[in-house]
């Protein structure tokens, strides 16, 4: 299993069923420490993008767990793993709204200062058109975000909104970091500028916390029940 941030953690949140016959209420959560005998932490991969943070494989020979290292209740580790999804996606939503705000920071410049046909490239209507609707969808994804952080903080339902919030930041920030590669023409597209990073920096808000198929899921369940 590749575990983001394996690398550097001391600590490790176990699932495991111990009672398959109960299904998902059998999971039980474990913590465990990096010097337990038979947790092994393997080699960094090779990411194509989030490469500070480590994501390595972790394999489990004959781990003993005192029953000490119980997290919470016996049989409530789907809960819990259940509501660190439900209130990371709120943090993967402000990770891509400050991706996408950073690539759009750093391109905005060199559209004044590229210039074409005797004026900066930034000045002709077609861009103005694309640049203008990127910060719409970046003010708007904020926004997003705010609110399913408010109502997580007031103890207000916010599931809904938090996946709402992920899949349309995400999407945003595809959208920008692509969009900021292509106005920056020839120079975007090598490593000497930022721009490629940050687009191989947003692919992973689409995947990690929940695809942007379960947010859609997640959003359609909650929105039915609403009617």
């Amino acid at each position: 299993l590749g575990i983001r941030a394996a690398g550097e953690a001391e600590i490790f949140l176990i699932m495991a069923n111990l009672d398959p016959s109960k299904g998902y209420k059998g999971i039980t959560c474990f913590v465990a420490e990096k010097g337990f005998e038979g947790l092994e932490v393997g080699n960094r991969e090779d990411k194509l993008g989030i490469r500070a943070s480590s994501t390595c494989p972790i394999t489990f020979t004959d781990v003993v767990i005192p029953k000490n290292n119980v997290l919470g209740e016996i049989g409530k580790g789907y809960k819990y793993a259940i509501e660190i999804l439900n209130e990371g996606r709120i943090g993967i939503g402000a990770q891509m709204v400050g991706l996408a705000q950073g690539t759009f920071d750093l391109t905005m410049p060199y559209l004044q200062e590229r210039k074409q046909f005797g004026q900066p490239i930034g000045n002709f209507q077609a861009m103005q058109h694309q640049y203008a609707e990127a910060a719409v969808e970046i003010e708007a994804a904020r926004l997003m975000v705010y609110n399913a952080a408010r109502r997580k903080q007031n103890g207000l339902p916010f599931v809904k909104e938090a996946a709402m919030a992920k899949y349309y930041s995400s999407q945003v920030a595809a959208r920008v970091s692509r969009s900021c590669v292509e106005w920056m023409g020839g120079v975007g597209f090598t490593k000497d500028m930022p721009q490629e990073k940050f687009y191989r920096d947003n692919i992973i808000g689409s995947i990690y916390e929940g695809t942007s198929n379960i947010q859609l899921q997640t959003i359609a369940k909650l929105v039915q029940k609403e009617y």
